[in-house]
């Protein structure tokens, strides 16, 4: 009863203290399209994502019931950093919804102009609203109907003291004449956050997507165990910290009074890893932590992992040497403009413990179908007449010539012949994909993600050899840049048999996803084709990453690269993926028409075929 009253009573408090419209709320994930369109389109750098920003502590003064309920204390403001335009999750700053969505606009609009770091907050953001408006005028109107309705939202609070009243003067003037005043009163509070500029103090780190199961050893175990991995539904990235995991011999002991000389001994008990299926409890909890803490246990049993978005502090580990045997490959580092040689180690990798198989039986009536479709792919063989040399003489051909030749006209023997023969399909595919431990997460009661990429190996491999086209397969992962694996499941000269299915049959989920070293050597192995379509077939559930600063903007810039060299040597990327978020940085990769997302990752098996046809015809 008492927790009722509780929960109640905090509903009442937080609602009554809440400042807002949630009926005219926005959300960024409705904007999210049209705010990183317009933004590219302003010059804002095409390689960074839009992402909900993480609310951060801004000390500003509170009302009484404010304090009371605890809230308006982290505040979700933009800001931009090397990898990532942050705009707030939801906006209900204004009472009108169309309002809402302006801000989402100006603020993109803003943020991609030149920002001045050395230049104060309060004067940077004025000079950007100034520049702003003078390169993009039709801004005007909508900037005046924010401010308009703004600054009736800012009012001056009767307990302020002279300062604070001159600081906020100032902001709101600065708010209608940017450029008009060029120094803010300081003052012992905070100014209220103004929601029309940029973060005055933004975080500064290395985003780094991480989740439970990264919190395991850096070495995943030869059999991980089956985990129901589901992502939290809202983008909101939460700012994280790396600790030691707590060795349980610290905390907070409560007992009755009556207790007091009762022998008692501590016992560990790890809530976060707890065996329960029942993620939604982790769920409630995460929405309340401001700062996540991430450490490393050696034996995580959990039946189920949450995925969320962390803003960690950048990894130091990429300084170890690299391995004087195996395949050196080089790799794109954007923040110096420059190709780093012999700076990835990929090794080739054949699977040892594989035998010999079938064709699973779920899959055979599937494949037997598409067997049937793709071999009416194959050109039919007809009779290809006026030819110079062939089988048998061309009657049509022989009295046209010997009319010309009696009428006296001069005619070249040539073309008399005919021949029975077919069209040829000159084209050659490698797939490429995704091994990495992202594809142990299940896709629903019957099947992981790994289960959907080796079914659609295998109807993929049956589709093609039906049709003759010369195609080749192979996986990826890795483990920082020293130890990029290349697993052989199928190579062009290789026919596809018991033996190939076995290798399908034995490929597992391992490490991370360093695309760019993967994506240059399968460059190297398709440009060895002499064919005049050669299609390089990338199949993944994510983007790029690593454990080290592989993650995030770097690791997208370098496979970027890797594909732009690609084309430069005549092959044709296309990528297939069951990621939701694609959209976000796919078409920078790839480009609007050179990928597709498969809604439903069940879906793949039969899909992936049917895509390459389409791929293929001419």
């Amino acid at each position: 009863m008492e927790e009722y009253v509780g929960q109640l009573w905090h509903r009442l408090i937080t609602r009554a203290a809440t400042v807002g419209y949630p009926n005219a709320r926005v959300t960024l994930e409705e904007v999210s399209k049209t705010v990183g369109i317009l933004f590219r389109a302003l010059g804002g750098d095409s390689g960074l994502q839009v992402e909900a920003a993480s609310a951060t502590a801004y000390h500003a003064r509170r009302n009484w019931l404010q304090r009371l309920a605890g809230s308006s204390q982290p505040v979700e403001l933009a800001w931009r950093d090397s990898e990532t335009l942050r705009l707030p999750a939801t906006i209900d700053l204004f009472p009108a919804k169309s309002l809402n969505r302006d801000l989402y606009l100006w603020l993109a609009a803003l943020a991609a102009g030149e920002i001045d770091l050395t230049q104060p907050w309060f004067v940077c953001n004025q000079q950007l609203t100034v520049e702003t408006l003078q390169r993009f005028p039709g801004l005007q109107n909508r900037y005046q109907r924010l401010i308009d309705t703004y600054l009736t939202l800012r009012p001056l609070p009767k307990r302020f003291s002279a300062v604070e009243t001159q600081q906020e003067l100032a902001i709101q003037q600065a708010l209608r004449h940017p450029g008009s005043v060029s120094a803010l009163p300081v003052t012992q509070y905070s100014p209220f956050p103004v929601h029309l500029w940029l973060h005055p103090a933004p975080p500064v780190k290395t985003s780094e997507k991480q989740s439970l199961a990264r919190g395991q050893a850096q070495t995943p175990p030869s059999s991980p165990p089956r985990k129901r991995s589901e992502a939290v539904k809202d983008k909101r990235r939460r700012a994280g910290e790396r600790v030691e995991e707590p060795d349980g011999n610290k905390g907070l002991l409560v007992f009755r009074l009556e207790s007091l000389f009762t022998l008692g001994e501590f016992v560990k008990v790890d809530r976060c890893t707890d065996e329960e299926e029942d993620t939604e409890a982790a769920k409630r909890a995460l929405e309340d932590m401001e700062k996540v803490s991430l450490a490393r246990e050696g034996d995580n049993t959990v039946a189920a992992t949450l995925r969320f978005d962390l803003d960690l502090p950048s990894s130091d580990s990429d300084d170890q040497p690299l391995p004087s045997t195996g395949i050196l490959l080089p790799e794109w580092d954007y923040r110096h403009q420059l190709l780093r040689p012999d700076h990835c180690h990929l090794q080739l990798v054949l699977a040892t413990d594989e035998t010999p198989t079938k064709l699973p039986a779920h899959l055979r009536r599937l494949a037997q179908r598409l067997r049937r479709q793709f071999e009416s792919l194959i050109p039919l063989r007809v009779w290809h007449k006026a030819q110079p040399e062939g089988g048998e003489i061309d009657l049509d051909a022989y009295l046209l010539h010997l009319t010309d030749s009696r009428r006296g006209q001069v005619s070249i023997e040539q073309g008399l012949y005919k021949d029975f023969r077919g069209g040829g399909r000159d084209l050659s595919c490698l797939l490429l994909a995704d091994l990495s431990m992202s594809t142990d997460a299940w896709v629903n009661n019957r099947g992981r993600v790994i289960d959907m990429i080796r079914d659609s190996l295998f109807l993929f491999a049956e589709a093609l050899s039906a049709t003759g086209d010369s195609f080749a397969m192979y996986g990826f992962c890795s483990r920082y840049r020293e130890l990029v694996q290349f697993h052989v499941i199928k190579t062009f000269s290789q026919p596809y048999n018991d033996v190939v299915r076995g290798h399908i049959n034995a490929i597992k989920p391992n490490f991370y996803t360093r695309m760019g070293a993967a994506i240059r050597y399968a460059k190297q192995l398709l440009s060895q084709q002499t064919t005049s379509q050669r299609l390089l077939l990338l199949l993944t559930d994510g983007k790029p990453n690593d454990l080290d600063q592989y993650e995030g903007r770097y690791g997208i810039e370098d496979t970027r690269m890797a594909l732009h060299e690609a084309r430069q040597k005549g092959l044709q990327p296309f990528c297939v993926t069951i990621d939701e978020r694609a959209s976000d940085y796919l078409p920078h990769l790839f480009g609007a028409n050179n990928y597709v997302v498969i809604r439903n990752p069940a879906d793949l098996p039969k899909e992936l075929p049917l895509l390459y046809a389409r791929l293929t015809q001419r």
